[in-house]
């Protein structure tokens, strides 16, 4: 009689267990897997046109952030010892204020590192020289560079493949736990194309906000009005000739006499194009945020920006290709004086843009 007690007993637990584990069944599994993502994000443009973003590499949330964590991955280098963020550093508008940014092997590079900010209304190219045609392309070459981070792409895509918290990611951004180079140097140049100044003193100024002082705005006037060798008493610094709003840059690629025929070691621009008449033609920069991103010049030669005002002012070098507007006023100079270049630099640091110096989003987000 126990026995068959015992026995009623087992089968009874028996069915409970069976009966719980067939109600489990009924109920939807919950879900933990990470899923695609493409919600767009909403970049902040000031008054600034919209930019012309790739067709096929629009901004998304989890796009930017996948960029945002490979441009302060050290993987990304050999040794795992340095990322894109330590040669551009955001509390100097993503610029590195050495001369030569040092690579991982203590080399170091053969330019000075160009600020990296407001790139989604980049149109004419990336490099001192414009050798990448896209900021995609730009964002891969650091990585393979024997001066600079020294590692392959095959390399770089097994580490970062070793980590689910990059699968997850890539999931995220792309759809896809699979990571190519390729999709890194998409996240890359969304992340760099998120990096906006808009948010400068001179930027409330144009909106009504603030207001400059007496220095800052003569130094405004200096800056757009244009040089006239016979007119002294109405020439301005010309300064808008190759820096024009809104970014404060123009577009294209200029040789700004820093140095004489005889003494140009550098081609810039016709390493590139193979054209003799881009010979020293570097880049033109944005001004934006210049008071923050010394040293100046592409061989970063100047520390300061008098010394840069100086320059203009009477120190150009004539070689065939220098631009013509500039060689038209070494006849006199621009006839700058001392308080003419206290204004003109006191409104450049009026371009600095703090806000971008110190958001979150763009920061490290480990």
């Amino acid at each position: 009689m126990k026995l068959r007690k015992t026995y009623l007993a087992g089968m009874a637990l028996l069915g409970f267990i069976v009966l719980a584990q067939s109600c489990k069944k009924d109920e939807p599994a919950p879900n933990t897997g990470v899923q695609y993502d493409p919600s767009p994000y909403a970049m902040n443009i000031g008054d600034f046109p919209s930019p012309p973003i790739a067709a096929d590499n629009p901004l998304t949330e989890q796009g930017v952030q996948l960029g945002r964590m490979l441009f302060y991955e050290k993987k990304l280098s050999k040794g795992n010892s340095m990322s894109c963020a330590d040669c551009h550093r955001q509390k100097h508008a993503f610029s590195d204020t050495n001369q030569f940014s040092i690579g991982v092997d203590g080399f170091p590079g053969g330019r000075q590192a160009m600020a990296v900010f407001n790139m989604a209304w980049n149109t004419n190219e990336f490099f001192w020289d414009g050798r990448a045609h896209l900021l995609r392309d730009q964002s891969l070459m650091p990585i393979q560079d024997s001066l600079e981070m020294a590692e392959t792409l095959p390399n770089v895509i097994d580490k970062l493949q070793a980590d689910q918290m990059y699968k997850d990611q890539f999931m995220r951004a792309f759809g896809s736990e699979e990571i190519t180079a390729e999709k890194m140097s998409l996240a890359m140049e969304q992340f760099m194309n998120s990096i906006v100044s808009v948010e400068s003193k001179y930027d409330k100024y144009l909106r009504g906000e603030v207001a400059l002082t007496p220095s800052e705005e003569r130094g405004r006037k200096l800056f757009f009005t244009e040089y006239s060798e016979f007119f002294p008493d109405s020439s301005g610094a010309d300064c808008a000739h190759c820096h024009s709003p809104k970014n404060f840059e123009n577009d294209q690629y200029m040789n700004n006499g820093l140095n004489a025929e005889q003494q140009i070691t550098d081609i810039g621009r016709e390493k590139v194009t193979g054209n003799p008449a881009d010979r020293a033609k570097m880049k033109v920069p944005s001004l934006r945020n210049i008071a923050v991103t010394p040293p100046y010049m592409s061989d970063g030669r100047f520390t300061n920006l008098l010394d840069v005002i100086d320059h203009y002012n009477n120190g150009l070098k004539k070689s065939a290709t220098l631009d013509p507007a500039l060689e038209h006023t070494m006849h006199t100079g621009l006839r700058l004086d001392t308080q003419d270049k206290n204004d003109l630099l006191a409104f450049l640091h009026t371009l600095t843009d703090t806000d971008l110096l110190t958001n979150p989003e763009y920061s490290n987000p480990f």
